[in-house]
């Protein structure tokens, strides 16, 4: 039998916002905000909830909030104010709000600057064996969220982690987000879940972008955002240290991946149906 078991190595992010920890089986930690900042008015409105709801149940949270989708399947595609202005304003908006910060970076020329607001970086799935930025990243000595590629297996997660060890930093939390299974299509092996926590890291369940339909509208993703609570109990159920989810007050204008992201109004109810979850580790 599989037990869920706090790790013997542990990340731990210390900030004046809060110190929070991936591993040690006492609570999962949850990544949410909207994909992308559209305006500061409406990044504001999502993260305020979000605090309410996570300080009423105690759990630990960082926002979640790109400054850019460089993986666009369109020219046309929303793609944000640019880096600089984005950051700029998400600086304001965690200091307004009272929480960490984690945001996605694309390139090598992007890192420093990033790192100097966000507390976590996290390396995207098409990017995840790109050597120069893993190391790049890892220099910054911030807590790294590695999305796992599409086209990877659990177990190649430890040779990726491994540039991050060897540069420096073990401060590295992996993430499942889907596997590639045919056109339009991703799919989740749970039992992958264990196979990288076995590794030695935290893992953490991206609901949202496992529920992707890529390119399936010829000019971007579509989404089965309906399957984003199945997959969170799913994952919840066998055993994470963290759970991601992009969320948004109205997903059906949402300028960046609407049809995967949960309604802000249900966030609420299914954190207290995780947490539930999460317990029956601890009790057990």
């Amino acid at each position: 039998m599989t037990e869920f078991k706090p790790l013997t190595k542990t990340v731990t992010l210390e900030s004046k916002f809060g110190n929070i920890t991936w591993g040690d089986g006492k609570s999962f930690v949850l990544f949410a905000g909207p994909d992308i900042i559209e305006d500061d008015a409406m990044v504001i409105e999502t993260a305020k909830e979000i605090k309410r709801v996570t300080t009423n149940l105690g759990i630990p949270w960082i926002l979640k909030c790109s400054f850019d989708k460089a993986n666009r399947q369109s020219l046309k595609s929303f793609r944000g104010p640019g880096m600089s202005s984005a950051l700029k304003s998400l600086e304001k908006i965690k200091v307004e709000v009272g929480c960490n910060f984690i945001t996605d970076v694309h390139e090598t020329t992007q890192v420093k600057e990033t790192a100097q607001y966000a507390e976590v970086l996290q390396i995207p799935a098409f990017l995840s064996r790109q050597t120069d930025l893993m190391v790049e990243v890892a220099k910054t000595n911030r807590v790294i969220h590695i999305k796992k590629g599409q086209f990877l297996a659990p177990w190649d997660m430890k040779a990726i982690a491994q540039k991050a060890v060897q540069t420096g930093n073990d401060k590295i939390l992996l993430c499942e987000r889907g596997t590639t299974f045919g056109y339009n299509r991703l799919i989740n092996d749970m039992t992958g879940l264990i196979d990288m926590r076995n590794l030695g890291f935290p893992v953490i369940m991206d609901c949202t972008h496992s529920t992707q339909l890529p390119g399936a509208t010829g000019e971007s993703s579509g989404g089965r955002g309906e399957m984003v609570w199945p997959l969170a109990r799913a994952a919840m159920g066998v055993g994470v240290d963290g759970i991601f989810v992009e969320t948004h007050p109205n997903p059906a204008v949402a300028l960046c991946d609407g049809p995967t992201s949960l309604p802000l109004k249900n966030l609420e109810t299914v954190l207290k149906n995780l947490k539930n979850i999460f317990n029956t580790h601890t009790q057990s």
